[in-house]
Parts: structure tokens; sequence; C-alpha cells
């Protein structure tokens, strides 16, 4: 089957998180630089969980652009992400509400780890259907900076136990590493 609806319906979907996220951020009480003071870790989780929302996007964009059609297990592979994905409001809101507090920034950091596996799981889907000669398996390659990522994700839940912090910079480190252009879709769709 073609791929149009699984982009599409993928867009909305995406779409539909990051408005549901820009919902959760409330007008500040006041009119100086002052009331903007206790929203800080509401607005550093929204910045942090865009972004995020947004390397997924991009990458599923990429990705797309590279296969020719979909079978039954893309299409519930997709469906998997979309769901890790979909619980990024929640996860944002009660790490910024309660002030990165240790067990909020491991949910936070759980939910990461599971988009994570669940984009592997999906690459895995796309790449047996395509075959290992490809242009979405070429692109793909090894996919060692997903898998360090999804290492950094896991590292970051068990540290925040120690310190939230390190949980909270392993998390910015890894979307900081991802919004450098990934340009392995790129240049083979180009050609």
């Amino acid at each position: 089957m073609g791929k149009g609806r699984v982009e599409a319906f993928t867009d909305g979907v995406v779409a539909i998180i990051i408005t549901i996220m820009v919902l959760e951020l409330k007008v500040p009480h006041g009119e100086d630089f002052s009331a903007l003071t206790p929203l800080w870790p509401i607005f550093f989780s929204y910045v942090l969980s865009f972004i995020n929302v947004g390397i997924y996007w991009n990458n599923l964009h990429n990705m797309f652009h590279t296969v020719q059609r979909v079978d039954g297990r893309v299409l519930w592979a997709n469906l998997n992400l979309l769901f890790w994905l979909s619980l990024m409001p929640v996860t944002t809101a009660f790490m910024g509400e309660n002030h990165f507090a240790p067990v909020p920034v491991a949910v936070y950091g759980v939910d990461l780890a599971l988009c994570a596996v669940g984009f592997n799981i999906l690459s895995a889907a796309l790449h047996r259907l395509h075959g290992p000669e490809s242009t979405f398996a070429r692109a793909l390659g090894n996919d060692r900076k997903g898998k360090i990522s999804l290492l950094l994700y896991v590292t970051g839940v068990l540290l925040t136990f120690v310190n939230q912090w390190l949980g909270v910079a392993l998390y910015v480190l890894v979307a900081m590493v991802w919004l450098v252009p990934d340009t392995r879709f790129e240049r083979l769709i180009e050609k």
C-alpha cells in the first residue's frame, strides 16, 4: 500500500501533540519580568519537548521519503511510536510543573527512551519491508546515533535518582546532538 496516508496521519498527530503542549503553557500573572520566573520550569520543559517532537517529525519525514510503500507491520510500528510521542505533553507537564523533581524527570526520560525504542521498531519494519539494498537501508546505515541516544536516555533515567539535573543534562545533550541536521537521508534523496 502507498505511504501517503501514513505520512498525513503522522503529520496530523504530531501537530496535535505540539498543540496540546503549547496549550499547557499558562499566561503569567503580572506585567514585569519577575512574573515569568515561576514559569521557567514549565517553559524549559516545553522547549525541550518541542525540540524532541520536532526531531522525530523531521526524521520520520526523511525516512518516509526514502521508502515506496508500507505494510501492516509498518503501520503498527508507526502507531507504536506515535503512542509514545502522544504521551509527551503529559510527561512534559509532569516534569515542568513539579520543578524537575526526580520521579517526574525519570518518567520523562522513560517516555523519551520508549520513543527511541518505537523509532527503532519502525526503522526495523521499514528495513524488513524494503530490504538491505534499499535507499532507506543505505541511508539508515547502522544508526549509531539512534543507538547512542537510547543508551543516553536510559543512563539519564538511572542518573536522575542520583541527581535529577544529570538526567536533564543527558536529555538536553541528546536533543542537541539531533539538532545538527541528519543528512543521511537527504544525501540519498537528492541522488
